[in-house]
């Protein structure tokens, strides 16, 4: 009986171990946990920008507004001197 006792606080013993000290353990949870809670931030900034950029997409296909907006800004075709006047037909 006693034999037994000992094998089983034994046991007892390595699985704790491995459980608190071990590859696969508690502090191994805490750090994917941590990566998981970081790659969701990653996540929600990329499908802000995605929407972002499906925006803009949309408004490149149906106007030509942005596309000159773009050509103005972007492609430097303003002075910074130089006042914008549009007008409609």
């Amino acid at each position: 009986m006693r034999l037994l006792s000992i094998a089983l606080l034994a046991l007892l013993a390595v699985v704790n171990t491995e459980l608190w000290f071990g590859s696969s353990g508690v502090p191994r949870s805490r750090e994917l946990s941590a990566l998981v809670t970081e790659q969701q931030a990653a996540n929600a900034l990329a499908i802000e920008r995605n929407a972002k950029d499906r925006a803009e997409l949309k408004d490149l296909r149906e106007g030509l507004e942005i596309v000159e907006e773009k050509a103005r800004g972007d492609l430097g075709m303003i002075k910074a001197d130089e006042v914008l006047v549009q007008y409609t037909r």
